[in-house]
């Protein structure tokens, strides 16, 4: 490999990648930008095709050097709508990026792709970098690159998600689920003489709601969300059809809520499992623990198991990520590039 043009500002990176909209299905103009910066870099780069999009193929990036990549760093290039570009308050010490994806997670992938061009400018090669497509939907992108070779050959695999910058103990498990009631239209004076869906599904979504969820003592207490609901044709006429789509964040794996819910819904809704992942436990390594914590939202992670043990780390806080507030001091892009050198280095030790 060529010597590197480090070090690498990933305040600058990061604006660069927030001025590009890549809403989850339009990724094809980061991935092309995260491309060509890492060939120019000297990295061996790959794209793997994960659906059409608008622009564009939907690629995941990986790059390698000429070493065997025994630490990949990753994390997803896509964000969740709407498109908010990047601006800067403040300035030196004090600046601080606003917009969308300067910590959800294009920052995280520039302070990435800043500390493998410094690694690899000290000589350490053996390292990789993988940034996937779809993990704001349905971690498509993922799925996909567990079946990648290089995945196999991988001993750690460090993601990155706002983490306030503390390595992730574990991570809440996950279910999506949509409850579909059906009734059977007619006048609301006449409520015998059909049969209103809504009231089906109000009353299912009151009983999960009361339903007391399981907890762990690491992952603590299981949580439900009803995050969308639609339903009926007006207020006098009794709805034919009602839908809701839930997301739940599990302390113990989702085999048995799944059931609770469905036991719950009986006859008056039908369930179907749009998603699942099982709580994760993540490895911190040695010196890397005091302050180690565990997340509650869920990651690509559990869909690269075969990259290697998992870490999670990454700067931000996930409580601004998804809001029109996104935002992230400049001087926490800068000390994760450095942490990331370091715990690479951890690893690698």
């Amino acid at each position: 490999m060529p010597d590197l043009p480090v070090p690498l500002d990933p305040v600058a990176l990061t604006l660069d990648l927030c001025r590009i909209d890549s809403t989850t299905g339009r990724e094809a103009d980061a991935s092309a930008f995260v491309v060509d910066l890492l060939r120019g870099l000297g990295f061996t780069v790959e794209t793997q095709v994960v659906a059409d999009g608008d622009g564009g193929p939907r690629v995941n990036v990986i790059a390698t050097t000429d070493a065997e990549p025994l630490v990949v760093l990753s994390t997803h290039l896509d964000t969740v709508p709407p498109f908010i570009a990047p601006t800067v308050e403040g300035e030196g010490d004090a600046a601080v990026l606003v917009g969308r994806g300067v910590s959800d997670a294009k920052g995280i992938a520039a302070a990435m792709i800043a500390a493998a061009a410094r690694l690899v400018a000290s000589g350490e090669r053996r390292i990789g970098l993988l940034f996937t497509v779809d993990e704001e939907a349905a971690s498509a992108g993922a799925r996909v690159a567990n079946g990648h070779p290089v995945g196999a050959r991988v001993r750690y695999l460090v993601n990155g998600e706002p983490t306030d910058g503390r390595l992730a103990a574990g991570t809440k498990g996950s279910l999506r689920v949509r409850l579909t009631a059906t009734g059977r239209a007619g006048h609301s004076a006449y409520p015998e003489a059909g049969h209103a869906a809504t009231h089906d599904l109000v009353g299912v979504l009151h009983d999960l709601l009361a339903e007391q969820w399981p907890t762990d003592s690491l992952f603590g207490d299981t949580t439900v969300n009803v995050g969308t609901m639609t339903g009926g044709v007006a207020a006098n006429v009794l709805a034919p059809s009602a839908e809701a789509v839930l997301q739940l964040r599990l302390a113990t794996p989702p085999g048995p809520v799944e059931a609770r819910i469905r036991a719950i819904a009986g006859t008056r809704c039908a369930v179907e499992v749009l998603s699942a992942s099982d709580p994760l436990r993540l490895y911190v390594p040695p010196g890397w623990s005091d302050d180690a914590a565990v997340m509650r939202y869920t990651t690509d992670v559990p869909y690269l198991a075969a990259w290697g043990t998992p870490l999670l780390f990454g700067p931000g806080s996930i409580l601004v990520a998804h809001t029109d507030r996104e935002r992230i001091p400049a001087a926490d892009l800068r000390a994760a590039a450095d942490a990331y050198v370091r715990l690479v280095g951890t690893l690698l030790g």
